[in-house]
């Protein structure tokens, strides 16, 4: 029997798949879930494309009592019904509930989340990418060593480097399939 690895593309919860909350707040309700633009559309295609596709967020609200973890899970559950009802499937789903202090392993920068989807899920981190719309997503990926795609809105500043640039999920997606397709620059 052979054993194989798969690739997996990790994407950040707030502001990849659906809208930020203003600063100083959190999705916490499905009420106030509100998806991105095409993101159904790029999940189903990160699906097509053989990815495992798990979601990895810092989710400071849990730490804050701002909602508990059963009722984000539940959240999460709402999320991936409504995305698999629209032809995009989630695999799985990890959030850090802790604060920024004291540090843990799973909240990013930290890879914590990365590595525990990689080991229970069986995935070559190194045929992975995060994407992401900060540089804690980007730096947690470089840690755990992923490929990495930024997604920067108009007027973003971008400190740690990624392999990729976006504009939303579908824009990362198609780059992501572009990069994978070319053949590796051999000069």
């Amino acid at each position: 029997m052979s054993f194989s690895m798969k690739k997996a593309a990790f994407l950040d919860r707030d502001g990849v798949i659906n809208r930020k909350a203003p600063e100083g707040q959190y999705v916490t309700r499905w009420e106030e879930m509100e998806f991105l633009p095409r993101v159904a559309e790029a999940i189903a295609s990160l699906n097509s494309a053989g990815f495992s596709v798990i979601v990895v967020s810092n989710q400071r609200c849990v730490a804050k009592g701002l909602a508990t973890g059963a009722e984000l899970d539940v959240l999460h559950q709402k999320m991936l019904r409504t995305l698999d009802a629209a032809g995009a499937h989630i695999d799985d789903v990890y959030y850090c509930p802790h604060d920024d202090t004291p540090p843990c392993e799973c909240r990013k920068p930290a890879p914590g989340l990365l590595l525990a989807a990689a080991a229970k899920h069986c995935i070559d981190l190194t045929q992975s990418w995060m994407i992401g719309d900060s540089d804690v997503d980007v730096r947690a990926a470089l840690t755990a060593g992923c490929k990495t795609v930024r997604i920067v809105r108009s007027g973003e500043q971008m400190g740690a480097p990624a392999v990729l640039v976006a504009r939303s999920l579908l824009d990362a997606v198609q780059q992501i399939q572009m990069h994978e397709a070319s053949p590796p620059n051999n000069a």
